[in-house]
């Protein structure tokens, strides 16, 4: 089992958002999790993540067998867990290049791993820029500086097609985005799945879902999985909605 949540309750300045959640995610499957606003879809993808705002009050986290609570942020990610944040912040005076190289190696580093040369990360940079039809002066901007919504969000794919997490957890990656952006998002996605890696899309609409298919479709409502399906399930629910 790649990721296992048990009876997860979570809340933010002592307001309980998640009620009770459990899930479980395998190598290589691909889940969606749609359900209304205030749901609690963006709080299972922060309290996954480790941010500190959020409070876990009861349940257990496993990813690869581990007690994902007992982690930083950052140990997370070493360990091969991705976020894909819904409003990606901007960060002035630091190029896109520096900030992935040094990302990477840090990821590295932690992982025992040999640290890629400025040479060697340059030529794997060019090859992921290309996946996501990203031009070649994307590395020299400041870190989402005046991107607009579609860069962003191919600006966070990139990143992951860098890292090759095991579980990426993509946070509505298609709000804001037009039809072109989308497409190229799923291209990219799609690209890098394999056997070894897991997907779990956080979204409203079955627009994206057309284009990167779950395995399965999870209702998250009032704080807990209520219901859970195949592809079909979200079609229903575009169709009759979440009531």
């Amino acid at each position: 089992m790649l990721l296992e949540i048990k009876n997860l309750h979570a809340s933010i300045e002592g307001t309980p958002i998640l009620k009770g959640l459990n899930l479980e995610i395998r190598s290589g499957e691909i889940h969606a999790i749609m359900g209304p606003n205030g749901a609690g879809k963006s709080t299972l993808a922060k309290i996954l993540a480790g941010h500190s705002a959020y409070e876990m009050t009861q349940g257990q986290i496993l990813f690869l067998g581990k007690d994902l609570t007992e982690l930083e942020p950052e140990e997370r990610a070493h360990l091969g867990l991705f976020m894909s944040f819904q409003y990606p912040p901007e960060i002035a005076g630091v190029s896109n290049q520096l900030f992935l190289r040094s990302a990477l190696n840090a990821q590295k580093k932690a992982q025992e791993k040999p640290l890629l040369t400025e040479e060697a990360f340059e030529t794997l940079l060019d090859e992921k820029m290309a996946l996501m039809d990203m031009s070649a002066t994307f590395k020299e901007r400041g870190i989402n500086e005046g991107f607009s919504g579609g860069e962003k969000k191919r600006n966070e794919i990139l990143q992951m097609a860098l890292f090759e997490p095991l579980l990426s957890v993509l946070d509505e990656t298609d709000s804001g985005l037009d039809i072109d952006a989308m497409r190229i998002v799923a291209q990219g996605v799609n690209a890098m799945r394999h056997k070894d890696n897991s997907l779990v899309l956080i979204t409203h609409y079955q627009r994206l879902l057309d284009l990167i298919r779950p395995d399965f479709v999870h209702v998250l409502v009032d704080g807990a999985i209520v219901r859970s399906g195949g592809a079909d399930l979200a079609l229903e629910l575009e169709e009759k909605g979440y009531r």
